[in-house]
């Protein structure tokens, strides 16, 4: 089993989100072609709701680049493990917090097992935007999922 180390992972792209704030409310870019590598433009887009003390992951994609957005409400806590054997960063953990109090965008290359876990009271909203169909065109292909949530003794474990 391989022996991760804290650390920032390479590729992987963890950028504010802001917030333009008036007496209407407030705005946030999400993603914007102008500010992405060509490569990442999204193919799709989608939202999740994750109850309380609820976790998703951990898993990795073979090709596709997940596009998350952390905005509230609630509070997640996401794991980041670099198994990209050619990596300049493999074996690197990543762990954070976004949310509500921290807005964050958060690009996830392919090979870069993932994972989030709502740490708040309340149900949490994630915005996705990969650059990959789900099940390819017409929902017709294998999932680019490896699904290590599933599997018995995983080194892929959230605190």
């Amino acid at each position: 089993m391989p022996d991760y180390k804290k650390g920032e992972i390479h590729d992987v792209v963890v950028r504010p989100l802001s917030k333009f704030v008036d007496e209407r409310g407030w705005l946030t870019e999400l993603f914007r072609t102008d500010e992405l590598d060509k490569n990442l433009v999204p193919e799709m887009a989608y939202i999740s709701m994750t109850k309380p003390g609820i976790a998703r992951g951990p898993h990795e994609h073979v090709e596709q680049t997940d596009y998350f957005c952390f905005l509230g409400p609630g509070n997640f806590k996401v794991y980041l493990w670099d198994a990209r054997k050619n990596s300049s960063t493999y074996l690197v953990k990543q762990v954070f917090c976004c949310g509500v109090d921290n807005p964050l965008i958060v690009i996830v290359p392919p090979g870069v097992v993932h994972a989030y876990k709502n740490i708040s009271n309340e149900s949490g909203i994630v915005f996705n935007a990969p650059n990959k169909l789900y099940a390819g065109e017409g929902k017709k292909s294998v999932v680019d999922e490896i699904r290590h949530e599933e599997m018995v003794d995983s080194p892929f474990v959230l605190e």
